[in-house]
């Protein structure tokens, strides 16, 4: 049988078989690329020799391979600790082995099993049986079911470990690479042109793939520990490559040539319009952002671009303005959000806004009543409306715009590629604003947006308040209430979030709907208490909100639900229970729907019974600052990607090999190369096209995402 190629499914791969390969396409293993790619998790140093017991000495790092006798459980003084202990033996004599609190290995390490020992052996004296303390392990098929290890391929080497993977040991998987690596058929050419691998001193494909698996003789164990190995780094710099480059061909296809009706300018008769719609005055990132789309609106490609910007920063009004010169135009502007409270808020204050200069602004969400709905989507239809603010109702069927000029899509993150196309497509050759309220540090930025141009606000407008931040303890909550009662005898409003609909065997005192009934008939049994999390019925939601907001509730205790699109000036205190529980960037969101109005305002963050040092460390992060980029900073690097706001909530995509947070520079740096090599004559060559052709075919499956190109 021919040699397994990088395209052939993993049931042909010797070892593997049906039953196997179907388990191993559950966790997205079904090439045998895939399969290559499954790197080790950690190597463990078993250059030293295998010793019989007998030979086993006091200080010595061994390998030993016995059979267990017996596995107890002893418990000691202290409460929380407890020594798993081993007895067992080979031809020689017996071996003991003790481990903390790895209550585990009671199930795993049964009477009659055999196991590999390594680690340091402790023997004071002759008269004592050898003992391995905290050693590493592994599992052995039984006596004369394995004879492969003369290739050293689990011992006497750098061995890599790997984590389960389907119905495959780490055993079973290592000596199945092994084989499979004999021959370079396997691997196959990868997606890295030869000349960057040339210029950036990587080696060949087949000899990374095969030094990650099973490092060389004399490696330095710490470049492999470190991911840090020329093979780690060819292979970082292939996945970075193919991403980037996939995200270069979506964003060469998206940036498609506008027609002549879609270019917009800026004239006299439109700069005094803008500066009587504008209710203050610009600060310097809201004009910066400005001017550069007004650029890219008269440039012959359509724009799309990416704001971000801290809470408060301004984004609405720079969307609202850029809305304007579209509309000067004769074109409509669609402004799409998540949520219909926050569509409706948007509405309400871009109306104001805009009608008394007899620009016609319209709400579509499928809350409306079906009259009203009908009537808002004729006049979107017949261009009656110039600004058409909605939910997902606006790419539903039925919707139609009559000349589509921007796309705007608040808090973006809330919505998928396939969305944002959707919308886009409802107007041909539309410009696309996205925007979001949670800054995302340059890193993500890169992965996540790589197909769009990015403008940041950094200063905030005049007139917000600082926000004074507090931590406190769960047994100081009457304090934390009797502050909340202080700002509502003064006419003022308050938010108390939990992190739980219901209440959790775990986490006591957490569900929003038993603090709900605690407070209301307790410490605020004389206040107004609204109750809202994302279970209640959506009209009911509305219903609630809009009592809060029209000052008709004092406490609002609620879920992170109202975590973005809330506006309500007169809400001076947000208070976060279980704070632990939450994200920097989650909190820092929460903390900015206070502080809009006229007073200062108080975000308290209240932790449970026993936060960890860790929790306290990040909580007071935002004791510190009140710069949402550096608290995204911070909450990627204590967090990482996989953690920050959810990964498929961020759409973040899926890599093998690359780590987003450690392997950053490489990013940047893969991304230059995916460009110059789109520019350059390199990308027409036969070993190009190949490329080209494997981002198109594999793009969106290896990562996650939508396809490119």
């Amino acid at each position: 049988m021919a040699a397994a190629g990088p395209d052939d499914d993993v049931r042909y791969v010797p070892g593997v078989g049906p039953k196997r390969a179907a388990s191993l396409a559950e966790i997205g293993i079904r090439r045998v690329d895939d399969l290559l790619l499954r790197l080790p998790f950690r190597y463990d140093d078993r250059r030293a020799a295998e010793r019989s017991a007998a030979d086993l000495r006091h200080g010595m790092e061994a390998t030993a391979d016995i059979v267990v006798e017996s596995v107890r459980v002893r418990p000691t003084r202290r409460p929380r600790l407890r020594i798993v202990e081993l007895r067992g033996h080979d031809a020689s004599g017996p071996v003991r082995a003790t481990w903390f609190n790895q209550i585990h290995l009671q199930r795993l390490l049964t009477p009659g099993r055999r196991v590999q020992l390594f680690g340091r052996v402790h023997r004071p004296g002759p008269w004592q049986s050898p003992e391995f303390r905290n050693p590493r392990y592994e599992l052995l098929p039984a006596k004369g079911a394995e004879s492969e290890d003369a290739a050293g391929v689990h011992s006497g080497r750098i061995v890599p470990i790997y984590e389960r993977v389907g119905l495959l040991s780490p055993r079973q998987f290592r000596q199945i690479l092994h084989r499979l690596l004999e021959s370079d058929a396997a691997v196959g050419p990868g997606s890295l042109p030869a000349s960057v691998a040339a210029r950036l001193g990587l080696p060949e494909r087949a000899e990374a793939i095969r030094s990650v698996h099973f490092p060389p003789e004399g490696s330095p164990l710490g470049e492999w520990r470190r991911r840090r190995s020329p093979g780690h780094q060819r292979l970082i710099y292939e996945e970075f490559f193919l991403f980037a480059l996939g995200l270069l061909l979506r964003r060469r296809e998206e940036r498609t040539g506008r027609s002549g009706a879609h270019t917009f300018t800026v004239d006299d008769r439109l700069r005094d319009l803008v500066r009587r719609v504008l209710p203050f005055r610009l600060t310097p990132g809201q004009r910066k952002a400005l001017a550069t789309m007004a650029r890219e609106f008269r440039s012959e490609f359509v724009m799309r671009r990416l704001l971000q910007g801290d809470v408060g920063s301004g984004k609405t009004i720079v969307a609202v303005i850029a809305g304007l010169i579209v509309t000067h135009h004769g074109a409509q502007v669609a402004i799409m959000v998540p949520t219909e409270v926050l569509a409706e808020q948007h509405y309400a204050g871009i109306r104001r806004l805009l009608r008394p200069h007899g620009i016609r602004v319209v709400l579509v969400t499928s809350g409306l009543p079906a009259a009203e709905r009908r009537a808002a989507l004729r006049l979107t239809g017949s261009g009656g409306a110039q600004f058409v603010v909605g939910t997902h109702a606006l790419i539903q069927e039925g919707a139609k715009f009559h000349d589509l000029g921007l796309a705007v899509i608040d808090e973006q993150h809330r919505f998928g590629v396939a969305q944002r196309r959707a919308l886009l497509e409802r107007g041909g050759g539309a410009d696309l604003l996205v925007m979001t309220a949670t800054p995302i540090p340059r890193t993500l930025t890169l992965a996540l947006h790589g197909d769009l141009d990015v403008s940041e606000l950094r200063d905030l407008p005049p007139g917000r308040q600082p926000i004074r931040t507090l931590l406190r303890e769960w047994r100081e909550l009457p304090e934390v209430y009797e502050r909340v009662r202080a700002e509502a005898r003064r006419g003022r409003q308050a938010f108390i979030v939990c992190p739980l609909i219901e209440e959790s065997e775990h986490m006591p005192g957490a569900g929003v709907e038993i603090r709900y009934q605690e407070l209301s008939r307790g410490p605020f049994r004389d206040l107004r208490v609204g109750l809202v999390h994302g279970r209640i019925h959506a009209r009911e939601r509305e219903r609630v909100m809009g009592d809060f907001t029209a000052g008709n509730l004092d406490v609002l205790i609620a879920t992170t639900v109202i975590e973005v699109g809330v506006d309500v000036p007169n809400a001076t205190v947000m208070v976060v229970e279980h704070a632990e529980r939450f994200g920097l960037a989650q909190l820092h969101q929460l903390r900015g729907r206070v502080g809009r109005g006229e007073d200062p305002s108080t975000a308290v963050f209240v932790t449970g019974d026993r936060p960890g040092e860790t929790a306290r460390q990040r909580l007071a992060v935002l004791e510190q600052t009140t710069d949402g980029f550096r608290i995204a900073e911070e909450d990627l690097r204590i967090r990482g990607p996989g953690d920050f706001r959810g990964t498929r909530q961020w759409g973040l995509p899926m890599f093998r090999v690359a780590d987003l947070m450690e392997d950053s520079d490489f990013l940047q740096r893969a991304r230059e190369e995916a460009r110059a090599f789109l520019a350059s004559g390199e990308s027409r060559t036969r070993d190009g096209r190949r490329i080209l052709a494997l981002v198109r075919e594999r793009w969106g499956e290896r990562f996650g995402l939508t396809e490119a190109g």
